[in-house]
């Protein structure tokens, strides 16, 4: 059989990629290259900060027209991207109002007042997912306070994946594990929930049906003419790397790292008790009746703010520094706000130092040990209550994504967690939205058979816990 040829289009918070992969059947073999890569970051107007969606589509349209000026015929194209942030469109497809990042300040206090409106526990119980500052629920309630004009304006609201894939097919098409992230979809409905939408006072008819992954939506047209389908994948781009995660037990649990850290498990049933409220443990939705069980963790981007800030250019010198440091000595909570979006990192770090040891880190390399200890040691926190709510011990760590190539990180995590630790593959997102297209034409059986395929395909490391 001829290869087939699958485009997948990831974009972070960070960056974004146009990948190309091509599967033959008869020798299962499976390979991903990079076509074309792309900053992406918000822009602030000074005021508030967007995302530039023009930009992006123009970058992904470069990116396949790069391929296809290889002669390269596509089978299918996917888009997976990052959560809770949406568009709003008019009757005509235009764009009504900035797209926000999720970075914005906008959303500054709206999650108490949400909560004190309707409920904490009715909120949870209805969606299963966690209470973080910048979910959609709380970036549409900020809207109406300030924006309710746009209600006569906008027909239709769609998260930024589906955005894009409208803009190559011309149809709108609403994925579910990415519309979990909103915090407006109803656990056991898998369904908007209607109570959420008439507090807010948005119309129901804005959120059209939500479409589970592998659906094809459309066609793109390339400047060669040919036309290409376009598959809705796992578009939440947390969902696409854990499609992509090499677990093979129900003892495995998995770490997305990169701008943002993801630990969590694979479920059948979600976990909504008081104690994964008290835990504040989400439930995305995921593929094949499966919850994506987990916690956000602010993850490396309190590294490349400072990196950035201090102008590193070295980076894996200023590990290696890292790793010469005493540990432990400086620890700080990962998660806390303050750390989402401040005008300086470096300080706001060594201010939480002074607040908590009533001691500063005095050289980059003691503030970069801060960093990656106190994520290890969050790390170990969410492990133990992912073990303890779903009553399964956890032997077994898969760290994916890009942040599994910093090794004194991972054997840290092996080290505190004391758990074993597969590093690898690092472009899971790409790899699970590659995948689902594969399984969507019919080329790969399931989910486990994907990881399966990928194991054989892309090497992994292994990290031991050791003993202190």
């Amino acid at each position: 059989m001829a290869d087939r040829y699958i485009a997948a289009i990831d974009l972070g918070a960070s960056s974004g990629r146009v990948m190309l992969s091509s599967y033959q059947s008869q020798t299962a073999k499976l390979t991903l290259i990079e076509i074309h890569r792309f900053s992406n970051g918000y822009k602030s107007d000074g005021k508030n900060f967007c995302w530039d969606l023009l930009y992006l589509e123009q970058e992904i349209i470069t990116g396949l027209n790069k391929i296809s000026q290889q002669g390269i015929k596509l089978d299918s194209i996917g888009i997976d991207t990052w959560g809770v942030d949406y568009v709003l469109l008019d009757k005509q497809g235009q764009i009504v109002g900035p797209t926000y990042s999720y970075r914005d300040h906008r959303t500054d206090n709206i999650m108490s007042k949400v909560q004190a409106d309707i409920g904490l526990e009715n909120i949870y119980q209805k969606t299963g997912i966690q209470f973080l500052t910048f979910n959609t629920l709380y970036q549409l309630k900020a809207m109406m306070l300030e924006s309710p004009q746009w209600l006569s304006q906008v027909t239709d609201f769609v998260m930024v994946a589906d955005y894009l894939i409208y803009r190559l097919t011309g149809v709108l098409n609403r994925e579910y594990t990415n519309a979990t992230t909103t915090q407006l979809v109803n656990v056991a409905t898998q369904d908007w929930d209607k109570d959420l939408l008439d507090y807010l006072g948005i119309p129901r008819k804005w959120f059209g049906d939500i479409s589970m992954p592998g659906n094809q939506v459309g066609y793109w047209q390339s400047a060669k003419g040919d036309r290409i389908p376009v598959i809705a994948v796992a578009s939440h781009d947390t969902a696409s790397a854990v499609i992509a995660t090499p677990m093979m037990d129900e003892h495995s649990a998995y770490l997305c790292s990169g701008t943002w850290s993801l630990m969590g498990l694979e479920a059948k049933q979600p976990l909504t008790g008081e104690q994964a409220l008290k835990a504040n443990i989400t439930n995305e939705g995921g593929v094949e009746g499966n919850y994506r069980v987990l916690k956000n963790i602010m993850g490396l981007w309190l590294f490349q703010r400072v990196c950035a800030e201090n102008n590193i250019k070295d980076i894996t010198d200023l590990i290696a520094s890292a790793k010469q440091e005493l540990p432990s000595v400086f620890l700080i909570n990962p998660n806390d706000p303050r750390f989402l979006n401040p005008d300086v990192m470096t300080e706001t770090i060594k201010q939480v130092c002074l607040e908590n040891s009533g001691q500063v880190p005095k050289t980059l390399s003691q503030l970069v040990r801060c960093i990656f200890d106190s994520l290890a040691h969050l790390y170990r926190d969410v492990l133990h209550e992912l073990s303890t709510l779903s009553g399964k011990s956890i032997n077994t760590l898969h760290i994916v994504g890009g942040g599994c190539q910093n090794a004194f990180l991972n054997q840290l995590c092996a080290d505190l967690c004391n758990v074993n630790v597969s590093a690898g593959p690092i472009e899971s997102s790409a790899l699970g939205n590659v995948g689902y297209q594969l399984i969507s034409l019919g080329e790969v059986a399931d989910v486990n058979a994907l990881r399966q395929l990928i194991s054989q395909n892309f090497d992994n490391k292994y990290y031991q816990p050791i003993s202190n």
